[in-house]
C-alpha cells in the first residue's frame, strides 16, 4: 500500500471513531475513497457494525441509479444473461435457492416455448404439404389456393431454417 494511501487510511480510521461517537446508536458508518476510473486508491472502510447492503441502499436513496455504468452492474447483468443462456441450453442449473435460478428458468421457459412452436410449425407445414400433394394429384382446385399454400409453406420453411431442432 502506498504511503499516501496508508496515511489516508489511518486518518480515516481515526475519523470514523470520532464521527461514530456523534451518531445515534443504530446508525452505520462507512467511508469510501476512490479515484474515478482508477483502482489505485480504492478504499472502503466500514465500521464494525456496518452492512454494505445498507450503505448501497442509502446511496440509491440519494441518487445512485441503475442507469449509470459501472463494473458491478455489467458483471451482474452478464451473470443474469449467462443464466438465461444456460437455461435456454438446459445446462448448468444454479444451485437450489440461488438468485440466478429465476433467470435460468426464464431461459429454459423460452427454449421450451420455442421448441413447442417449432414442433407445431413443422406439423402444420407437413399437413400443408400433404394437402398440396393431394390437390396436385386431384387437379381442378383453385390455383390461388395452391399459390397461397405454397407461399405459406415457404414462410414456414424460412422460419424453420432459423432453428436446428
Amino acid at each position: 500500500m502506498s504511503e499516501e494511501k496508508n496515511a489516508f487510511r489511518e486518518s480515516a480510521i481515526e475519523a470514523i471513531s470520532d464521527m461514530a461517537q456523534h451518531l445515534p446508536l443504530d446508525c452505520e458508518l462507512l467511508v469510501v475513497a476512490c479515484r474515478p476510473g482508477k483502482k489505485d486508491f480504492d478504499l472502503v472502510l466500514p465500521s464494525p457494525e456496518s452492512n454494505l447492503n445498507n450503505a448501497l441502499d442509502a446511496l440509491r436513496r440519494n441518487g445512485l441509479s441503475i442507469d449509470g455504468d459501472n463494473d458491478y452492474k455489467r458483471d451482474l447483468l452478464d451473470c443474469a444473461v449467462g443464466a438465461m443462456a444456460f437455461g435456454s441450453q438446459g445446462n448448468n442449473r444454479p444451485p437450489a435457492g440461488h438468485w440466478g435460478q429465476r433467470f435460468w428458468d426464464i431461459g429454459r421457459g423460452e427454449a421450451e416455448a420455442r421448441e413447442e412452436l417449432i414442433a407445431a410449425l413443422k406439423l402444420n407445414r407437413e399437413n400443408l404439404r400433404a394437402c398440396q400433394a393431394t390437390i396436385h394429384l386431384c387437379g381442378g382446385f383453385d390455383p390461388a389456393y395452391v399459390n397461397d399454400a405454397q407461399a405459406a409453406m415457404k414462410v414456414a420453411d424460412e422460419a424453420l431454417a432459423k432453428f436446428s431442432i
